[in-house]
């Protein structure tokens, strides 16, 4: 008897996989394109479903994935509707990446060299949209110059930006100056917002071809200038979570206020051990305890970290937030949390005094620095105090003074800490970790919640102690979870790449120094360097240069080590309050302890690249709200003199940061001198044609403020013929001479301080 001939549904060769997906399974996306490439030529829809053999009651389901296969690139439709292989059409789909000047460009999403999108083109798209695009030729410059043939997917349904009305016409201008197009606001859809104040524009026709981008607004925020706005502005044009979604609030709110009894079970009891928090005044959320005792064959450090995961977990309300945050954002005079209050400044929080669940790293240590043994195990504690880094500085200067007697019980084991900490300072030297000299500025506001004054952030040993017992922990946790082949997602920071290594090295021949290391130089290479550098003139020219050679740290699944740390494996396990990756890790960790493996809902690749997005949308969401208020500060000093440093280069002019201040602004090239100055990016300099005036990263300046741009938060400054004197400052603020600055009652508040 002959085998019944199979349909050509059945040849589908991802069948069975679709079987286990679905009750009623469709042809997979695979066998849809492989079809589509054996017919060899267009497919209009009704024909591909006769091929397919889709049935009437399927046709809704069919047309939706070819939808999704639209989407995400795999096939098109042609001015006839037919269906097309991408592949055959020669199409590049990627995602718009939009230039404040007007132009773009397209960022393809196989990782080949970005394309130039012209003015022209950049109109029918916004910056974020992810389109198909054809290269249409080469620009000037010589690079590939696409013109965009489909918009796959708008990224912007809703713009926070600045209402304006010229001839009875209202329009928005977006916050984010990727977005160069005004926006029109459909007649009778201003929602009684004022010209000039800040709204939420909802999107109600995206651009084209042939017209403009249409929309409504949604939302008044209020006035430019209003205390707080730069930061509501920063929240929506980073897309950042603000608010907590109503279940994740229940579930917050449906938590004790206290630790159970019931759940110390399983747990080491050492509330008796006196651990401590130690962390800036403004903290609130106290996610890392301390406590070190000495032996003859070295010291004991105890290091007790939050157990959020006990609270938090895997897939609930909570979690899926968490997730979507990826982080806590710090805000000067502001706290975006990861989690609600209830757990981030409550039952999570080791506050003084109140038992609280945690998870141990619990190290024996070398008098050499060296980790001889650990072991995590979850544990209930009690925090002994609540100390700031500024406290234990004086504890240790004053043995005898007031902090000291104040805190009296806790003083031996702070001084094993310090002592722990000199040992382990050795050995970072010993392992080569980098250490590179940087200033950090803490903003002080006045009343009216606008600066006052930026203040230099002084890194005591209390600040270095603490950040050397963490990174002891997370080493431990890295190796514990890398020993036990548990996956997890890694601290991953790469060394140079070979273009940078390269045009560091050429850099620092000019200098008669050289980097060791060969075409794979070691953290220890660079910190030798730095040794060498150290105390030179151009010190922070050359450290600033070595510094920039370094890649961006990252988290991912596949353990690629630490270079500027110099460790093999390095995770991140002592902030669960505030970083969702160490929330992970303590799953993870749990799961060993357990028997068994963690997996998360997503892969880790996913969620790695998902959290290190999630950190730069923080890190530039802050930057924007800083440059904001700095803006602010600034205005009050038009026409002031200051000194300063060239902390970059660029083809357009010089960025230099003000001493005292800390503040950075532009010296465009025009304003260099009668000539024409060249940029060269090897060694970070403009040099004069016809003068042979030359300007260097790091070079020392005098300049005046000539122009503060509020909207696009940009500061001019004009070079000076003399560097100003130092004076004694009566009226007028340390190293700034000029327009004096008002006098009047302030009061100072601070950020909380991050490790």
């Amino acid at each position: 008897m002959k085998n019944k001939k199979k349909s050509i549904r059945e040849l589908d060769p991802f069948l069975e996989r679709e079987r286990e997906q679905y009750d009623h399974p469709l042809p997979s996306r695979e066998y849809v394109l492989q079809l589509l490439a054996e017919q060899g030529v267009p497919l209009d829809e009704d024909a591909l479903c006769e091929l397919l053999q889709i049935q009437p009651q399927e046709r809704e389901l069919f047309s939706r994935r070819l939808r999704a296969m639209e989407r995400d690139g795999q096939i098109m439709r042609n001015r006839k509707g037919a269906i097309c292989q991408m592949d055959k059409l020669d199409l590049i789909k990627g995602k718009v990446q939009g230039h404040p000047d007007g132009f773009g460009f397209l960022i393809p999403d196989d990782g080949s060299a970005d394309l130039t999108l012209s003015a022209k083109e950049m109109h029918k798209v916004l910056h974020g949209d992810t389109v198909m695009v054809r290269v249409a030729g080469m620009d000037r410059r010589g690079r590939r110059e696409a013109k965009v043939v489909e918009v796959l997917e708008s990224a912007n349904q809703r713009i926070v930006g600045r209402l304006y009305e010229e001839h009875g016409i209202q329009f928005v201008v977006a916050e984010n100056r990727r977005i160069s197009q005004d926006i029109l606001v459909a007649p009778g859809e201003a929602g009684g917002a004022k010209a000039g104040q800040v709204v939420i524009l909802e999107m109600m026709r995206q651009p084209s071809k042939h017209a403009q981008p249409i929309g409504r607004i949604v939302q008044v925020l209020g006035n430019y200038a209003d205390p707080g706005m730069e930061i509501e502005i920063a929240l929506r044009k980073h897309d950042l979570p603000h608010e907590f979604p109503k279940e994740a609030e229940r579930q917050a709110k449906h938590f004790p206020v206290k630790v159970a009894a019931k759940d110390y079970a399983g747990r080491e009891d050492v509330r008796a051990l006196p651990l401590v928090t130690i962390d800036g005044e403004t903290a609130r959320d106290f996610d890392d305890a301390v406590y070190c005792e000495k032996s003859r064959s070295g010291f004991r450090l105890v290091v007790a970290i939050a157990d959020v995961s006990s609270y938090v977990k895997p897939g609930d309300a909570l979690d899926k937030e968490a997730l979507n945050r990826g982080n806590s954002v710090y805000f000067p005079r502001r706290v975006i949390p990861m989690l609600p209050e209830e757990l981030s400044n409550g039952l999570c929080s080791l506050n003084p005094d109140v038992e609280r669940l945690c998870m141990v790293c619990d190290m024996q240590i070398s008098t050499k620095g060296e980790i001889k043994k650990y072991r995590f195990y979850p544990s209930v504690m009690r925090s002994h105090a609540r100390l700031t880094y500024t406290q234990v500085a004086a504890m240790l200067e004053q043995p005898d003074g007031a902090e000291a007697r104040q805190y009296a019980a806790v003083l031996p084991h702070i001084q094993n800490l310090h002592a722990l900490f000199s040992v382990l300072l050795t050995a970072r030297e010993k392992r080569g970790a980098i250490d590179f000299e940087t200033i950090e500025t803490q903003m002080i506001f006045n009343e009216d919640g606008k600066i006052d004054r930026i203040v230099p952030v002084v890194r005591n040993d209390a600040h270095k102690l603490i950040e050397e017992c963490m990174l002891a922990a997370n080493v431990c946790a890295a190796t514990f979870l890398r020993d036990h082949k548990q996956p997890v997602l890694y601290r991953v920071h790469e060394g140079p790449t070979p273009e940078k290594l390269e045009a560091v090295r050429e850099f620092f021949k000019e200098f008669g120094l050289q980097l060791g290391g060969g075409d794979v130089p070691e953290a220890g290479d660079y910190a030798k360097l730095l040794k060498q550098v150290k105390g030179r003139p151009d010190a922070a020219l050359l450290q600033t240069v070595m510094l920039r050679s370094l890649r961006q740290a990252r988290y991912a699944p596949d353990n690629e080590g630490h270079f500027g740390l110099g460790y093999e494996a390095y995770t991140h396990f002592t902030s669960p309050i505030r970083r969702y990756p160490d929330l992970l890790v303590h799953r993870a960790i749990k799961a060993v302890l357990t028997g068994k493996q963690y997996k998360p809902h997503e892969k880790w690749d996913v969620l790695g690249e998902h959290c290190s997005q999630t950190e730069r949308r923080a890190d530039e969401a802050t930057r924007d709200v800083e440059a904001w208020l700095k803006c602010f500060y600034m205005r009050d000093h038009l026409g002031s003199v200051f000194n300063g440093t060239v902390s970059s280069v660029t083809g357009f002019g010089l960025f230099v940061t003000l001493d005292d201040v800390h503040i950075e602004g532009l010296i465009h090239v025009s304003e260099l001198g009668a000539d024409y100055f060249h940029f060269d990016a090897t060694r970070h300099q403009m040099t004069g044609e016809r003068t042979g005036k030359r300007y260097r990263l790091g070079d020392r300046v005098c300049v005046r403020v000539v122009r503060v741009d509020m909207e696009s938060t940009k500061i001019d400054f004009q070079l000076e013929d003399e560097p100003v004197a130092k004076k004694e400052a009566t009226d007028l603020d340390a190293g700034v001479w000029g327009t004096p600055k008002s006098s009047g009652k302030k009061k100072s508040t601070g950020g909380k301080s991050r490790k």
